[in-house]
């Protein structure tokens, strides 16, 4: 029992961690949506056209590379769980979120878009 208690104290460590290094500092879509969904990956798409691929600047050319590159280098049971989280600000055209989306489903991974709860 002891060493269960490890395994899910290690994983809230983990957690907590990873999703600490992902700051969102502008407006996010607003949704009634409650659900918290575990991030692997995450691609920020800001209004004024810049990319980021997990907090750092990129190119569009570059993302699905990265996603893939990121995918392989997934243990195997993470793989099956894997996931993009879009943070769309508003007023980022529909078709650049619509693009990752394609990305991460070429590359087997589920997409996800990051909202903010309606105020």
């Amino acid at each position: 029992m002891a060493s269960l208690t490890d395994i899910i104290f290690l994983l809230l460590i983990f957690f907590m961690l990873t999703s600490s290094t992902i700051q969102i500092n502008f407006d996010l879509p607003e949704s009634d949506s409650r659900t918290v969904a575990p991030t692997t990956v995450a691609v920020t798409l800001k209004a004024d056209g810049e990319l980021q691929f997990n907090g750092s600047k990129t190119q569009k050319e570059s993302i699905n590379g990265q996603i893939r590159a990121a995918y392989e280098q997934m243990e195997p049971d993470v793989k099956k769980d894997a996931t993009v989280t879009i943070i769309s600000e508003i007023g980022v055209p529909w078709k650049e979120v619509y693009d990752v989306m394609g990305m991460a489903n070429a590359n087997r991974m589920r997409a996800i878009i990051a909202t903010q709860p309606r105020k």
